[in-house]
């Protein structure tokens, strides 16, 4: 049965998403055959059928369907990324059937496809664009593809220990020399085949290189002998570097910007630099970079490291441009004033769809009345939405905001005023009325605590599931206010993230694991239950963040948001409530059954039972494909796990760091493996103890998609420029 849902906007109706559903089963039963639908119609409904499963299933039920699963828009672009049931034989099949038709073809995050199979694309000699990131690609195997490729203009590759440019063939360097978009995941220190690429528009570059080897010897940064250090940028439009936390990315990055130093290309329009962490270290030609680039005019992305962040020569490049992406995360050092320098600068800021303010405002507490020196200046963020009424994403996380409820200068009434915004980032302070009265304090205290003197005399719960029932009006009623007024003007959000502002995840990629939390924001303390069920009226919302929010205790607002926001398919929940106590994971097994749509869960919680009614009630996810726990001293039981990961068919990711044993865990890991491991190519289990020394070399192993997308907490709200690759 295949179930169609598609959504569309209608911009002359607030961008109302409307969704479809039918299903041909049904449609059969009613005495309607296929062959009464539209050609078109049935081509819709195929745009959402895996490429494996056009070739292999849908082109063999009736003539019909085997003609228009050939059709052109179907087989001119083929998306295999994230299409984790697609087999070798099952890629093979789909590459041997439509070799002659594929000129886009995404294999993104195919870690599992074996070195066979990615040599069959040879057989694809349209092909325009191809994104092999994250597959088994030696230098030899991309030389055989790309001498095969004539036509191509976009690639993106890994690039591995081992790496020779000069095993690559000079048909394959003739290919090269005509690609206009490059994409290249660094693992080693290597130009890859920059070099080699002397016309390009577009060059995406991510390091993932770490400064010591298993062995614990350190990396040298020294590029091979022999290798070509000429990069072509004259014709470069966009550049895009981002970083992972070591000194030889940073080294390494300094020589691919060599170039800048001596010419800033003419038509740059997108300059993106993302170095993660406080000290992002400094370059001698930054100065020489921001003039040049301040005098070539117009760019439309900007993001720079905080230590080149001047203001004068800031203001300049603003000056000229008409941006549609700013990124100025963790520019603490200029804080408000960097937002004045913004609307000062931009002359017209309505093009500004993007922009990523988080950690720009330093705020400092003081242990007795807990109130900022410099706080997130509502005045400023007022001019800001009133200069760009279209703005879609924006992230002010990792800051403090502790405003007048009621006000009409709060900021969640400001940022109501933003009617296109889709994806909001916010430390869960900004969104508090600040201390709740007494009274109410009290009869909150009083349901959750039991009176003294009853305990001991106080019925003992009954063995089973709680069952709570939310009290929809006094929900709304005993909500912040300001909350209330943000949600009622922004109802169409379809990302939003409530990130404490001193939370820090337990799950950094290369340090220990965090074993003590910071305190909570005491304003973050005012909002809970009643904010999270607020949530439920988000109709459209697809991806939700709750971090840190220690006023959340029953946790009876999650069952609000899993039965009304009916789209929802990632969940992130971590350090909620009580640490010691998850006293939230009763409603959570309430919640989940309702979750139809969920295809990311993480939970992270100093102390979670992973108990075997949490994993029935996780099985009836039945879209999950992935499930990452972060638990230091969290329990689970191996046999609710095994039973969970055979009930759930189409989990692929099964990452739990919690407490234990290593001996249990690796018992529990080995066990999943072999039992579904075959019957799921794409399977990625990882059990371990998150305290573990070795927690690093682990990580290490495992699979950047999974571990960028669900593993690693982040904001992810304006992180990159929209539209940044196909």
């Amino acid at each position: 049965m295949y179930t169609y849902r598609k959504r569309t906007t209608d911009v002359n109706m607030d961008n109302q998403n409307v969704e479809a559903r039918f299903s041909l089963d049904c449609v059969e039963q009613s005495g309607i055959g296929i062959s009464g639908f539209s050609d078109e119609i049935l081509l819709n409904i195929l745009t959402h059928v895996p490429s494996h499963d056009l070739v292999l299933s849908v082109g063999r039920v009736c003539k019909k369907l085997k003609t228009l699963s050939l059709d052109k828009s179907l087989t001119n672009n083929v998306r295999l990324s994230k299409e984790y049931l697609a087999s070798d034989d099952a890629v093979k099949q789909v590459v041997k059937e439509l070799a002659s038709e594929i000129q886009t073809l995404s294999m993104s995050g195919c870690y599992w496809l074996s070195g066979s199979t990615i040599d069959q694309l040879t057989r694809c000699k349209g092909l325009i664009k191809l994104d092999l990131t994250g597959c088994r690609l030696t230098s030899v195997r991309l030389s055989k593809i790309l001498s095969s490729l004539q036509s191509l203009r976009s690639l993106a590759i890994d690039i591995n220990a081992g790496f020779d440019s000069n095993q690559l063939s000079s048909e394959s360097k003739a290919t090269l020399s005509h690609v206009s978009e490059l994409k290249q995941t660094l693992y080693t220190p290597s130009y890859g085949v920059v070099p080699c690429c002397t016309n390009l528009e577009r060059l995406l570059l991510y390091f993932e290189i770490y400064d010591l080897t298993r062995e614990g010897a350190t990396i040298c940064c020294q590029l091979m002998v022999g290798q070509s250090s000429i990069l072509h940028y004259q014709n470069l439009q966009v550049f895009y570097v981002r970083l992972a936390p070591g000194e030889v990315n940073q080294t390494l990055v300094g020589l691919y910007l060599a170039v800048f130093s001596m010419r800033v290309p003419e038509h740059l329009r997108t300059f993106v630099i993302s170095v993660p962490g406080n000290n992002p270290g400094s370059w001698p030609a930054a100065k020489s970079l921001l003039e040049g680039m301040a005098k070539n005019g117009a760019l439309e992305a900007l993001q720079l490291p905080k230590t080149w962040v001047d203001n004068a020569a800031l203001q300049h490049i603003l000056k000229h441009s008409v941006p549609s992406h700013l990124n100025f995360s963790r520019c603490s050092a200029f804080g408000n004033h960097l937002i004045h320098s913004v609307l000062n600068s931009v002359k017209d800021l309505r093009r500004l769809v993007s922009l990523n303010l988080s950690g720009c405002v330093h705020s400092l507490f003081t242990d007795c009345t807990w109130k900022a020196e410099e706080d997130i200046d509502c005045h400023a963020i007022e001019a800001l939405v009133s200069s760009c009424p279209n703005l879609k994403h924006l992230n002010l996380s990792a800051a403090h905001y502790h405003g007048t409820p009621g006000s009409e200068e709060h900021l969640c009434a400001t940022l109501a005023k933003l009617k296109s915004l889709r994806s909001l980032a916010l430390p869960v302070c900004a969104v508090s009325d600040g201390f709740k009265s007494t009274d109410h304090a009290a009869r909150e205290t009083t349901s959750l605590l039991p009176s003294p003197l009853m305990l001991g005399l106080k019925k003992s719960t009954r063995v089973g599931l709680q069952t709570y029932k939310v009290n929809t009006e006094q929900a709304d009623s005993e909500s912040s206010c300001s909350f209330r007024v943000l949600l009622k003007g922004n109802p169409f959000l379809e990302e939003l993230e409530l990130t404490g502002s001193n939370f820090s995840s337990a799950m950094p990629r290369y340090e220990p694991a965090i074993r003590k939390e910071q305190a909570a924001c005491r304003w973050a303390g005012q909002i809970g239950d009643s904010e999270v069920a607020a949530l439920g009226g988000l109709a459209f919302l697809r991806r939700l963040t709750l971090a840190q929010l220690p006023g959340f205790l029953k946790g009876t607002g999650l069952v609000q948001v899993a039965m009304k926001c009916r789209d929802l398919q990632m969940l992130s929940l971590a350090n909620l409530g009580m640490l010691k106590n998850m006293a939230y994971m009763p409603a959570l097994i309430e919640a989940l059954p309702h979750c139809k749509q969920l295809k990311d869960l993480r939970l992270e919680q100093p102390y979670i039972n992973a108990s075997a009614r949490f994993f029935q009630a996780l099985s009836q996810c039945h879209a999950l494909r992935r499930l990452c726990i972060i638990s230091r001293n969290g329990t689970f039981q191996s046999d609710a796990v095994m039973s969970f990961m055979d009930s759930c068919r189409d989990v692929i990711v099964c990452h739990m760091f919690m407490g234990g044993s290593l001996v249990a865990c690796k018992s529990l890991q080995k066990a999943l493996q072999d039992s579904f491991g075959t019957q799921r190519p794409a399977l990625n289990v990882v059990i371990y103890p998150l305290l573990h020394e070795d927690l690093a070399l682990v990580i290490r192993d495992m699979p950047l998609l999974h571990l960028d997308e669900i593993t690693l907490f982040k904001s992810r709200v304006a992180e990159d420029p929209p539209h940044l690759w196909w």
